[in-house]
């Protein structure tokens, strides 16, 4: 460990003195606003006062809605590719995974908490089946990177993502933007704002539709896989009754009709010939997949609505008083082919559906020498996990044995042959002598989470001498956590002796079992901020970040007599996972230059994975304790004030430690989706033409290293190095009132991997779910 952080030190020192000898280098073109974009200088909110970003003593990335405008990014997994230190992999709207610092949060479990704050205008989302929100018409992302509790709550155990959606202003304006891409994307998309001083407000949309780019080679599925059908729409009122008073109403509607997610067995062949994660796939999904999993198609139907009414108030001189108050309500069906195959064998949907309320009241205050803010936060959520499942008993008995390994039914046929012909659904036939061809069948289980958290909250920063500020500042929490859990699992037709098709489910009769335990904790950090110049900080800070307990409830079957079982809950309560985190950095902008270098270590107990069980459901279980180093550097260089330079990296040396004995099957694993290293680099041109006319353009190259997909690690399910090119380019006329844009994203065609393993990897089959191919297309847009 001492030789890590000595090399992650000397890192440190050399990407800073790389920065500073960029920063030293003057051009006669700089002006002196010729920073007005660099990340340093985007006026943020993290500590929820609006400062540079420079001048807050934690780890922040800060993107302007103009900078995602420019990188062509439509997306938050596309815009995390230039953040470093945060990867999101968007298998689905339903289910994205947001990595921060290498740790996930993922889990679609009703009854487990998130590591990672998503805020959407200051109100928490972070339940993952609620969280995907379009980012159109934002006014700013902050990636903020560290356990956050005192400013982001409880769920921001290792960092927060915070969006905030474009204000109504006075005045009237507007833009319309349309565009047509390969795969038949099309998009449309622009905003409204009319106001005046006192009242304005603003209706902004997004609508757009792709066709999917995985072939479906079966009959019975309509919609391509991965298709896209998305629309969001934003209605804003801000009202401003006095120069101290503002208050904001915003209302969002989120929508996905998208196709299915390409599920790919490459033990499972097609007619097309074997089993290939960039070839075409025969997904056939269940024939009674309108009756039991609630569409008759593959893919997710989704509604997501949002309201949120803040209110800021001056009240006095130096003090103000901030209320954030939000409600928001999901409901998602996902209907998916587990086993990656034309065979009725493993045919799931996932129904989520939950709501949330919060109400945040916050004091602060602030002179030259203090900055001070307390309050207290409500948050309330109920929600629950159902998994129908479908399946033919045939089917099902012979492809599991096939690919487990086992004793098969039928010892002379397979599952799925060479030619694609699916041998396992002649088992039933074979078994019934001829009686009946298919005897389906369905189970489900359903989870459920209703948490309550109720916090207060001090943080204070002195400023004993302008250079130097010293902040201190916890979060005392008390949790109730309330966890349901109830299932149907029919006795199966062909093997009347067993409790279900599926090895490990248990039926509850009907019953909902219920448990609920309360929690508590106190969650502290400490941040000093050192000002070596009117250009340069250093800073440095440790804070505690915690994961919920998990109140992990489903059932058990115990023999009372021979022939007589009594089915009763399991709980088994999973401890919360605590982290501490130690950083320090610099930031700088000075000349032509803008950076930050950081260094980082963590230290975690209680370390919380998910982990798939014989009956495809994923558990939650500790991993015992870890660990992670890690180095992040952003870098813009403008040398004059049409041309500037970007890049950043990030190192990170993490998992579980070694000689593990609490939990030795993970020992010595890196963390799912944690890449080594993480880079991106390029250079934007905004150049006059004359005219009216200007000339941008904004190429880019991100790398990203080997990372795994499960834990414990497997070579087979992991994704090599990716490296990938990307470009938006255009021209604007008539003062920017019009402007012509062309896109290009994975511009080299590279096949890659977005996820391996699954639910069919409990079952002997894993699946693969190909990343993005090459897209491009044109865009035009008017303003007024």
């Amino acid at each position: 460990m001492k030789l890590r952080l000595s090399a992650a030190a000397m890192l440190l020192a050399s990407v800073a003195s790389s920065a500073l000898a960029q920063s030293s280098v003057q051009d006669a073109d700089a002006a002196p606003d010729s920073r007005a974009d660099a990340s340093n200088d985007i006026l943020v909110t993290a500590q929820k006062i609006e400062q540079r970003a420079v001048d807050v003593p934690i780890t922040i990335s800060a993107v302007s809605g103009e900078r995602i405008r420019e990188l062509g990014v439509g997306d938050l997994d596309e815009l995390s590719n230039y953040i470093p230190g945060l990867n999101i992999q968007e298998q689905s709207a339903n289910n994205p995974g947001i990595v921060i610092r290498g740790i996930t949060s993922d889990s679609g479990s009703a009854q487990q908490g998130p590591r990672v704050t998503l805020y959407y205008n200051g109100i928490d989302i972070s339940r993952s089946r609620g969280s995907y929100q379009a980012i159109y018409d934002l006014e700013r992302v902050e990636v903020i990177k560290g356990p956050q509790a005192t400013l982001f709550g409880t769920a921001s155990a290792i960092g927060a993502i915070s969006l905030t959606s474009t204000r109504p202003r006075e005045g009237f304006s507007g833009a319309i933007t349309g565009g047509y891409g390969n795969f038949d994307q099309a998009l449309v998309s622009g905003f409204i704002n009319a106001g005046s001083d006192k009242v304005a407000g603003r209706v902004a949309f997004e609508w757009k539709r792709r066709g999917g780019y995985v072939e479906n080679l079966s009959p019975r599925q309509e919609k391509e896989l991965y298709a896209q059908d998305q629309l969001g729409v934003r209605a804003s009122l801000r009202f401003t009754p006095t120069e101290d008073l503002t208050i904001d109403l915003i209302g969002t509607y989120d929508r996905q009709r998208n196709g299915g997610t390409p599920f790919i067995s490459r033990r499972l062949p097609t007619e097309a010939g074997p089993g290939n994660p960039f070839g075409a796939a025969n997904l056939g999904g269940s024939p009674l997949s309108a009756e039991v999993l609630g569409d008759d198609q593959l893919g997710l139907t989704r509604d997501v609505y949002d309201a949120n009414l803040t209110a800021s108030w001056d009240f006095a001189d130096g003090w103000n008083f901030t209320t954030v108050n939000g409600y928001r309500k999901f409901d998602s069906n996902e209907v998916f082919d587990a086993d990656g195959s034309a065979a009725w064998f493993l045919e799931f949907a996932e129904d989520a559906r939950g709501w949330q309320a919060s109400h945040e009241g916050r004091f602060s205050y602030s002179d030259p020498q203090w900055r001070a803010q307390f309050g207290w936060n409500v948050f309330v959520e109920d929600n629950f996990q159902r998994v129908p499942f479908s399946s033919e008993e045939g089917t099902f008995l012979q492809c599991a044995a096939t690919l487990l390994g086992q004793g098969r039914p039928v010892p002379t046929l397979g599952c799925i042959n060479a030619a694609g012909v699916v041998e396992a659904a002649r088992v039933t036939a074979l078994a019934t002598g001829g009686r009946v061809t298919q005897i389906p069948y369905s189970s489900e289980f359903k989870n459920i989470g209703q948490n309550d958290a109720y916090s207060m909250f001090a943080d204070t920063t002195w400023i004993p001498v302008p250079q130097l500020e010293l902040t201190a500042g916890a979060r005392v929490l008390i949790e109730q956590r309330k966890s349901g859990y109830t299932t149907r699992v029919p006795r199966p037709v062909l093997n009347p002796t067993a409790f279900s098709l599926v090895p490990g489910q248990i039926d509850t009769a009907g019953l909902t079992f219920w448990r609920q335990k309360s929690f508590a904790a106190v969650l502290p950090r400490f941040n000093a901020l050192l000002r070596l110049s009117d250009a340069i900080n250093v800073f440095g800070t440790v804070s505690k970040g915690r994961r919920s307990p998990v109140v992990q409830l489903d059932a058990q079957r115990t023999t009372v007599a021979p022939g007589s079982f009594l089915v009763s809950p399991r709980l088994q309560l999973v401890n919360e996972e605590n982290v501490w985190n130690y950083e320090a950095g610099l930031k700088g902008s000075v000349g032509i230059a803008s950076g930050s270098v950081g260094v980082y270590y963590q230290k975690y107990d209680g370390f919380q994975v998910s982990v798939l069980g014989a009956d495809g459901v994923a558990r939650t279980q500790s991993a015992g304790t870890a660990s992670n180093l890690g180095v992040e550097a952003e870098l813009t260089v403008r040398p004059t004030r049409w041309f500037s330079l970007f890049g950043n990296v990030g190192y990170i040396d993490g998992g579980i430690d070694e000689d593990n004995s609490f939990a030795p099957q993970f020992s010595g694993a890196r963390f799912r989706l944690q890449p080594e290293w993480q880079a991106a680099g390029g250079f934007t041109i905004d150049a006059p033409l004359g005219g009216g006319m200007r000339l941008f353009a904004t190429p880019s190259v991100t790398y990203r290293s080997r990372i795994f997909f499960e834990v414990p690690n497997n070579i087979a399910l992991s994704q090599g190095p990716v490296t990938l090119v990307n470009a938006r380019a255009g021209v604007s006329f008539a003062d920017e009132r019009f402007e012509l844009a062309g896109f290009i994203r994975n511009a080299t065609n590279k096949d890659y991997l977005l996820d391996a393993g699954n639910t069919g990897g409990s079952f002997g089959t894993p699946t693969f779910i190909p990343a993005e191919p090459r897209f491009y297309g044109g865009q035009i847009t008017a303003r007024f």
